[in-house]
């Protein structure tokens, strides 16, 4: 039977047709009837349908007939945006061959490379496949496509397929090539159970679902069943395989996929990466090291309604079961009552989660500002990871500051090479190696940037001078000394630790007086006068006021002497003043949500 199986995914960029590539797939093996035939079918959340990416990945399984014989063909389709790249690598853990889906009408992109990367490291076969072959604007004819493809895998143009994934064209022959291609896993029937679970979803009538791979032995309905990085023990109250519609089954073998149901209710118990084994006659170790994802981007998450705090942790702990990607941890703010401080592996990451937060679990949500992980070297000779403003230490307690560092790769056009070079300067990046000039006029850069400046808008930027043209992709190379500043907001004289800021000394006081200016417009006016005021070191550097509602109180005098016109002048300012004492200033969240963009 293991003979007959075939573990594959699909990597690509974002936006290059791997949903498409996979529901045709779908259709010419018949797992989806006339019916049930949809554009991006595996997509099944309305954000991947809206966005048009894929967030999650996806595993099915489909039967294909070759030669008189059967296959079983296990198919987990991947996220393509960088951010994304923990699904891709859990993803990447359970197979033995990926289909490399490149559009031919844009050529070889970051994330292209940084998926295959990852591939090539776990050895798998490579079936690499141009996409979008019926677009008058392709240039499949020129052969530059295909010999980019060439160079980053070692294989023949005749060894790369020609599709047209949305009008199916060469689907017949990516099917052939899986399973002619792509061997079959391995693994020992008889040897104690190796699973590794690569998703896990949360249903609140029959607890955590588990998705897995069974590397040796067989998963069997009722089996007593230990999870290895938790040591707790539960049975098999049912397994089955990952069909559209999941179908129950008595036993999943060596090599094949499937989920289990065990009744585990605590979302902390069942982690992606995991090994499953027999709690009778357990394996010797795991099937690789288990590792949490590292968030790269930090901000707070508020309830809009202090009353949802218990919702919204539930909801929390849920969706961290089916994203084990993002971390968090509670806190508190005297602005915004109690939340959570969570890690995040990129800006679009952290969109992510606030929108299902919101769609999936009706709970609206505040977030702040985003911010990175630093390291911060104290006087007293230890070293703490700060990635709240918050809790960052005053200056005389500490000797150095490190930030976090990435290897930004960026291909483009040559005609743009010079404003993207700007903009890379523009953000403190460093070039580290000549450029890399590819077929069809494009090069590829190398610069090392601080994390930093490219989570805010340097993807909006990149986009934008290079007219669409460019993609970039970065890996995380380490911490280097900055001398980086805490800024603090005040608003009516209070700190707002929500709204502080570690800057790059050069950016201080622009950035500063950016956000007065832009507070000041998005707080609503008061009945009193409202200084926001940024400060540095405990001096303010920047200051802007947000002038009250004025009542006419002089409307009604229409003579008489002066000085009475004076008293009642005189005796508004009192009554200004002694609002400003007890008066609370109501910030709205928009205030907070707005607050993102004046960073960029």
């Amino acid at each position: 039977m293991i003979h007959y199986i075939r573990n594959f995914c699909i990597i690509a960029h974002i936006d290059h047709g791997k949903s498409t590539l996979a529901d045709r797939l779908l259709e010419h093996t018949k797992t989806v009837s006339e019916k049930q035939k949809n554009q991006q079918l595996l997509d099944d959340m309305d954000l991947e349908r809206e966005r048009g990416i894929t967030i999650k990945s996806h595993a099915v399984q489909m039967e294909y007939k070759y030669n008189n014989q059967i296959y079983i063909l296990n198919l987990i389709d991947t996220p393509g945006h960088v951010d994304f790249s923990y699904e891709v690598s859990r993803s990447i853990a359970a197979c033995e061959g990926a289909l490399l889906v490149v559009d031919c009408t844009k050529s070889v992109q970051a994330q292209t490379i940084s998926n295959l990367s990852l591939a090539l490291r776990k050895n798998l076969v490579i079936i690499p496949i141009l996409n979008k072959i019926d677009l008058s604007t392709s240039n499949h004819n020129n052969y530059g496509v295909m010999e980019e493809i060439m160079n980053l895998i070692p294989c023949k143009m005749e060894d790369i397929i020609s599709v047209s994934a949305k009008n199916g064209l060469g689907i017949h022959n990516v099917l052939e090539k899986i399973v002619t291609s792509i061997p079959p896993p391995k693994g020992d029937p008889n040897s104690p159970l190796q699973a590794i679970i690569f998703d896990s979803l949360y249903n609140p009538f029959t607890g955590i679902k588990a998705f897995f791979r069974v590397k040796n032995g067989s998963i069997r309905k009722g089996q007593k069943l230990c999870f290895m990085s938790t040591g707790k023990v539960y049975y098999a109250n049912e397994i089955g395989t990952l069909k559209l519609k999941h179908i129950s089954k008595n036993e999943i073998k060596t090599g094949d996929v499937g989920y289990v149901i065990s009744g585990v209710k605590n979302t902390y118990e069942v982690k992606v990466g995991d090994t499953i084994t027999d709690a009778d006659n357990p394996a010797n170790k795991a099937i690789e090291k288990f590792e949490r994802a590292k968030p790269m981007v930090f901000a707070s998450i508020y309830p809009v309604d202090s009353n949802q705090y218990e919702e919204l942790r539930s909801s929390m702990e849920k969706l961290h079961l089916n994203d084990a990607s993002f971390s968090f941890n509670s806190e508190s703010s005297s602005a915004l009552g109690f939340g959570f401080h969570c890690g995040f592996l990129g800006l679009l990451h952290m969109e992510i989660v606030k929108d299902r937060l919101e769609r999936e679990y009706n709970v609206s949500v505040i977030i702040t500002v985003p911010n990175v992980s630093y390291k911060v070297h104290l006087k007293n000779g230890k070293t703490i990871l700060v990635s709240n403003p918050s809790d960052f230490p005053e200056s005389e307690k500490f000797k150095k500051i490190e930030e976090p560092y990435v290897l930004v790769s960026i291909l483009t056009k040559d005609i743009y090479i010079g404003n993207v070079i700007s903009l890379c300067i523009e953000k403190r990046g460093i070039m580290v190696k000549n450029q890399n000039y590819l077929k069809s006029g494009r090069v590829q850069i190398m610069f090392e940037i601080p994390l930093s400046e490219i989570i805010f808008d340097f993807c909006d930027k990149l986009k934008t001078i290079s007219r669409g043209y460019a993609s970039f992709d970065y890996n995380f190379i380490g911490y280097r000394y900055s001398d980086l500043k805490k800024i603090v907001v005040l608003i009516n004289y209070e700190k707002i630790e929500s709204l502080s800021l570690l800057v790059h000394k050069n950016k201080v006081f622009s950035l500063a007086k950016k956000i007065c200016k832009e507070l000041s417009t998005l707080i609503p006016k008061h009945q009193f006068s409202i200084p926001v005021q940024v400060s540095m070191s405990g001096k303010i550097i920047a200051r802007e006021t947000i002038k009250s509602f004025r009542k006419n109180v002089i409307d009604k005098c229409y003579g008489g002497d002066i000085t009475r016109k004076k008293k009642l002048i005189e005796k508004q300012k009192k009554g200004k003043k002694k609002m400003r004492k007890i008066g609370k200033v109501e910030i709205p969240s928009s205030a907070f949500m707005n607050f993102l963009k004046v960073k960029n």
